[in-house]
């Protein structure tokens, strides 16, 4: 065996993304300056569990970190994929936090994924297990994932700041993606939406569908916003409500947003904060804001909505060596640092062209040609 060549990146930022594009280049990493300067130095609990959580999913793969946690190595295994298996989260950051990089790896590895994941499933940080159901799952099929074996089931909710939620996600393996030619937005046509409440009263969901759904019937008369009331084991270990909401249009693009209102989290030196006495936003003024914030979504434009710019841009990085061509709205940060991380890792440049008569963005690549070399040919 030769001597292992790391590819050296610095700081903290895009950590999920970096491990993902290094297992599936398989790029050994070596990571530097982790929050160096900051009271708190080091990888974060959740960054720590990320990392078991790929180490559970490949083999043979190997992670040394230093004593302070500020510097660490990766050197990528081959993705196995494997059935029953179990991950704690933790409640540092929410399932769909650890469920974005996990959906893509899963596609290319040995055996389908099959993993019950344990933490918070709704918190106002990352996107909930709601909107991964009702848009990141239709969006992967649009790339030729096959709907057989792409499930995500919610089996109790979990809210911070002590979580206690679980899902079952399965995901099954692919050959390679399918290039997409995407830029009919179309028609917003209908309007779909779940409002949870857990260890609290069942009006807090009420108020908030009778808050969204009046802004809504004024603009289209399909909306319709379902009552999810958990009791006992399934509402997890602290009180809270949310809401999520998804505006389908007539060329089946799914545009979503989501909230969750709860007691404060720990804090990042694993203390509960003192918020407890601190007043929760009312559920109609949930109900109503989160209405205006998915209008302004639809109002942006583009096939998909600002937190799903990185996983789009991904998926067609990864595609054949063919062009994909997709229209987004405005450019957020975390879709910059995705086509950023894309050109370090995978070589794939993207044309990028400013479409002024609807205030969108046309973006085309050339796929890298990732093929799923470890899956079992039947």
């Amino acid at each position: 065996m030769g001597k292992t060549t790391y590819k050296r990146l610095k700081g903290s930022q895009s950590m999920r993304q970096r491990l993902l594009l290094a297992t599936l280049s398989s790029t050994p990493i070596l990571i530097e300056d982790i929050r160096a300067d900051e009271m708190l130095p080091g990888l974060r609990p959740h960054e720590i569990s990320l990392l078991r959580l790929f180490e559970k999913v490949t083999d043979d793969c190997v992670i040394e970190i230093n004593e302070t946690g500020t510097k660490f190595k990766y050197k990528p295994g081959i993705v196995m994929g494997g059935r029953n298996l179990v991950h704690d989260c933790g409640v540092s950051r929410s399932i769909g936090y650890f469920l974005e990089p996990l959906v893509v790896l899963g596609l290319f590895a040995k055996k389908p994924l099959s993993i019950r994941l344990k933490g918070i499933t709704n918190d106002s940080r990352d996107p909930s297990v709601d909107t991964f159901l009702s848009t990141t799952l239709p969006l992967l099929k649009r790339f030729g994932v096959p709907s057989e074996g792409l499930v995500l089931k919610i089996e109790s909710r979990g809210v911070p700041p002590r979580g206690g939620g679980e899902v079952l996600f399965s995901v099954p393996v692919i050959q390679c993606l399918t290039a997409v030619n995407w830029i009919d937005e179309g028609m917003v046509n209908r309007i779909r939406g779940v409002a949870f409440t857990t260890r609290v009263g069942v009006q807090h969901g009420n108020e908030m569908i009778y808050a969204a759904r009046g802004i809504f019937n004024r603009l289209l008369p399909d909306v319709f916003i379902f009552s999810d009331h958990k009791t006992g084991p399934q509402a997890g270990n602290s009180p809270g409500y949310g809401i999520s909401l998804v505006a389908e249009t007539t060329s089946k693009c799914c545009i979503s947003a989501d909230t969750t209102i709860s007691y404060g989290r720990q804090d990042e030196a694993g203390e509960f904060e003192e918020e407890d006495k601190k007043e929760l936003t009312p559920a109609a003024d949930v109900g109503e804001q989160l209405a205006s914030v998915l209008l302004e979504e639809i109002k942006r434009g583009g096939v998909v909505d600002s937190t799903h710019q990185g996983l789009l841009f991904l998926l067609c990085a990864l595609c054949p060596e063919d062009v994909s061509k997709v229209r987004v709205g405005m450019l957020s940060p975390y879709g910059i640092e995705t086509l950023r991380n894309i050109k370090d890792f995978l070589g794939v440049v993207f044309s990028i062209n400013a479409d002024p008569l609807t205030g969108t963005v046309i973006l085309k690549c050339l796929g890298c040609g990732l093929k799923n070399l470890s899956r079992k040919v039947s």
